[in-house]
């Protein structure tokens, strides 16, 4: 395959994974967590990339495609652990009933606080045992091989 083939191949990979991710959040009423919106701006970058790749093809191009979608893996494998509890979380969108046990009556009714907060550590949605974090890891990771191939390949 040539350098521009397998660009936007890759780009296009990661444009599924954000209209996947849009979809299950629109359609399928599943709101993202913090972690969730990091995964999506690698993948932003890679569109992006792949855009500029497919009408101007480089090396250049593809390396920082890679880049972008081995830094979503990366938040993927994270998050995933973290849903699983292998490791602990952001404390900014993890935690239990125990973070509740310091407040008292008036801070439990406030309404100052956020709404609509989903926890990075709760698994929302799994096939085959599997997260959404879990699958953005594995198919960002095939991403980077594909970029990588790209990086190599001739015009």
């Amino acid at each position: 395959m040539t350098q521009r083939t397998l660009i936007g191949l890759a780009a296009f990979g990661s444009l599924a994974i954000l209209l996947g991710a849009f979809g299950f959040q629109y359609i399928g009423g599943y709101p993202p967590c913090a972690m969730c919106l990091w995964q999506r701006w690698p993948h932003a970058a890679a569109i992006l990339l792949g855009a500029v790749g497919v009408m101007f093809p480089s090396a250049i191009i593809a390396w920082l495609g890679a880049l972008a979608a081995a830094v979503t893996s990366g938040i993927g494998v994270y998050h995933a652990g973290v849903e699983q509890k292998l490791w602990q979380g952001p404390t900014s969108c993890t935690g239990s009933a125990d973070a509740l046990s310091g407040m008292n009556a008036t801070d439990l009714l406030s309404l100052d606080g956020p709404t609509g907060v989903v926890m990075c550590d709760a698994i929302v949605w799994d096939l085959f045992g599997i997260t959404m974090a879990g699958y953005n890891a594995i198919f960002s990771a095939l991403f980077c091989l594909i970029w990588i191939a790209a990086a190599r390949a001739k015009h």
